[in-house]
């Protein structure tokens, strides 16, 4: 931890040499919102020049502890020399010979390396993407071309996030915005609800029996009433919701919810773009819950911020026919040479154990802090803050303190409706990441 020279004094970050935004940063925002469409959604102009492990630059010369770390991506820290190292010498080699039409050696290390860690026994295959919301959309389609469109349903979850395209957006169910206009999405998906540990949608004195309902409504109301089981493909969860408030569901609901599946035939997919590649201190957050899916989807941290992404499935179950599913650029080699860079930087500088230690200090921190307010969650450094009001609601203050985080030099975001989102790159150093948690419970604590 970490095993290279930043060309910055972590103890000297945060640092505000210009108050953000300064003229730099204002210039560019002011030529992205002329030429770039503007779907998008800023949290607070943070324009950034540099990265250096756990901290970004801006234009300015500002600094910043970086807890964003490019949406869970930048999970090895910025630029890791032997992540750069490894493009460079891909680089030099070859930078494209689509895998789906050839073949290279770098793709085929990768797809091993990725069923090495996997949590799925027995053979396993692999399908490469370019981004979190393909490998979504590879799952749908691989699950219903496995039954030979013989089970033309599939189950999601209220809450979810699954992506923009058109499968992953007709799975997703966290934003109205995220669906508004676009219909008609893709038929077949059904959600349910999931039991949120705050806000249950069922009459539940505990996580765990809120559980126990999701999979009694699964089981009473929708097999019973709307849907044989033996017409359902596929059931797809994020183990953790990421986009929908970084919610960790009671171990009881995953279990029997596999054990569900198992019982009807159905394949079991967890959505792991966000969780995966030591995120909650495992390599995958399924494990956590001591089950083992049929399907896993990931990208982002997978390599290092280049676009790829991948499927890993029971290789029985990854059995598209030839000609049906393919892509361009998935797999390409230097985003591969990157992945293998990363993968390696997770277990050689013990990364995983660092999140699962540093998160248990981080919770544990915000909880004496701020706990008697707020509903402190999380997995690894994968934690949760949502803010809530008098009754326990959503509070509705959460764009407030990320943009007074900003100005004060910390880099942080939300997710769901007032969750803050703590996830920086894995290499952060304890004392960096408590100054951060310290500026933001600073901020929290100016609302009672």
């Amino acid at each position: 931890m970490p095993k290279w020279h930043w060309p910055i004094n972590p103890e000297e970050v945060p640092r505000i040499v210009v108050e953000p935004p300064g003229p730099r940063a204002l210039e560019v925002v002011r030529r992205d919102e002329e030429l770039i469409m503007q779907s998008f959604t800023r949290w607070y102009p943070l324009v950034v020049a540099r990265g250096y492990g756990p901290v970004v630059e801006d234009v300015d010369g500002n600094l910043y502890i970086d807890l964003n770390a490019g949406i869970a991506v930048a999970n090895v820290g910025h630029s890791h020399p032997k992540v750069v190292e490894a493009v460079k010498r891909q680089a030099e080699l070859f930078l494209h010979y689509s895998l789906t039409d050839f073949y290279y050696e770098v793709a085929v290390k990768l797809a091993e390396k990725l069923a090495s860690i996997a949590p799925i026994s027995g053979s396993k295959r692999v399908f490469f993407t370019n981004s979190g919301t393909e490998s979504v959309e590879g799952v749908l389609k691989i699950a219903r071309g496995y039954f030979k469109g013989q089970r033309p349903y599939v189950i999601a979850f209220m809450g979810a996030f699954h992506g923009r395209t058109y499968g992953s957006m007709s799975l997703s169910a966290s934003k109205p915005v995220h669906r508004r206009h676009f219909s008609p999405l893709v038929p077949g998906v059904i959600h349910v609800p999931y039991p949120h540990p705050v806000h249950c949608p069922f009459k539940a004195s505990t996580p765990e029996e809120c559980g126990e309902y999701a999979l009694a409504f699964l089981e009473d109301w929708v097999f019973k009433r709307l849907v044989d089981p033996s017409e359902v493909s596929l059931v797809i969860i994020e183990p953790v919701q990421g986009e929908g408030g970084y919610v960790v569901p009671p171990r009881n609901f995953i279990r029997g919810l596999r054990k569900l599946t198992q019982e009807h035939g159905i394949l079991f997919a967890v959505d792991e773009v966000q969780t995966g590649f030591g995120r909650t201190g495992r390599w995958f957050a399924v494990e956590h819950f001591g089950v083992e899916p049929d399907l896993v989807a990931t990208a982002k941290a997978i390599a290092a911020g280049l676009p790829l992404g991948a499927i890993v499935g029971r290789a029985e179950v990854m059995s598209l026919p030839r000609g049906s599913h393919a892509n361009t650029f998935g797999g390409n080699p230097v985003a591969a040479a990157a992945a293998l860079a990363s993968i390696e930087v997770i277990e050689e500088e013990g990364l995983m154990q660092h999140a699962e230690a540093l998160g248990e200090e981080l919770k544990k921190f915000f909880l004496e802090e701020v706990g008697d307010r707020h509903d402190v969650r999380g997995l690894g450094l994968m934690i949760g803050v949502e803010l809530l009001d008098e009754k326990r609601r959503p509070a509705k203050y959460l764009d407030e303190v990320l943009l007074k985080a900003f100005k004060r030099g910390v880099a942080v975001i939300g997710a769901g409706l007032s969750t803050v989102r703590i996830a920086p790159p894995l290499v952060i150093p304890r004392e960096m990441a408590l100054r951060a948690a310290y500026i933001i419970t600073e901020i929290l604590r100016s609302y009672r």
